[in-house]
């Protein structure tokens, strides 16, 4: 385990969970340029903490943990601390935090009872984090620089994070069940 933890990608994963705070304390400052310029350096953390994992072949369980968890801590962090400043609709943040906090529950569910450890994401959940990504920064840089180009990203990606919230949620739930079904077939009791 401590080998895990000094692994140069897991580093980098404790680095962008270390500026998650700072992130909200800049948000609620009104602080949106180092707010911004925070969550690009999140970014960078995480494309590189997946970059040097396969490089230098540190892959570990840790990390296939972690990594995931840092992004949606910070991605759900910003949603609450961005509606908060009046910044996203309480209803698109509201369904991102429910999505993600159903996931958890369901997936701690299905450890608990079956074991089952495999939660990749599907297609329609990476699509629906790359909407969130793309609402959250142009939220923040639309804080403080607002071309109506720029509004516009703002305006679609919030629109495209509702819906791929929406459907992502559904595919899980229904990618999940089709597989208990059939582990339930495999193994009746």
């Amino acid at each position: 385990m401590l080998k895990d933890l000094r692994a140069a990608p897991n580093q980098l994963t404790f680095l962008r969970l270390c500026i998650i705070p700072f992130l909200v304390i800049a948000v609620l400052d009104a602080r949106y340029r180092m707010a911004f310029a925070l969550f690009i350096l999140a970014g960078i953390s995480d494309g590189l903490d997946g970059l040097l994992a396969r490089v230098l072949q540190q892959r570990t369980r840790l990390g296939q943990y972690l990594d995931p968890i840092a992004d949606k801590l910070l991605l759900s962090t910003l949603f609450l601390v961005l509606m908060h400043q009046g910044l996203i609709p309480r209803r698109v943040t509201i369904l991102v935090f429910s999505r993600d906090v159903g996931i958890v529950i369901v997936g701690a569910l299905l450890f608990a009872t079956t074991g089952a450890r495999d939660f990749r994401p599907s297609l329609w959940g990476k699509a629906n984090t790359v909407a969130q990504i793309i609402a959250v920064a142009s939220t923040l840089w639309t804080a403080f620089y607002a071309p109506p180009f720029l509004v516009l990203v703002r305006k679609l990606s919030l629109i495209a994070t509702f819906a791929l919230t929406l459907i992502s949620w559904f595919h899980y739930t229904w990618r999940e069940t089709r597989r208990l079904g059939s582990e339930e077939s495999r193994n009746p009791a």
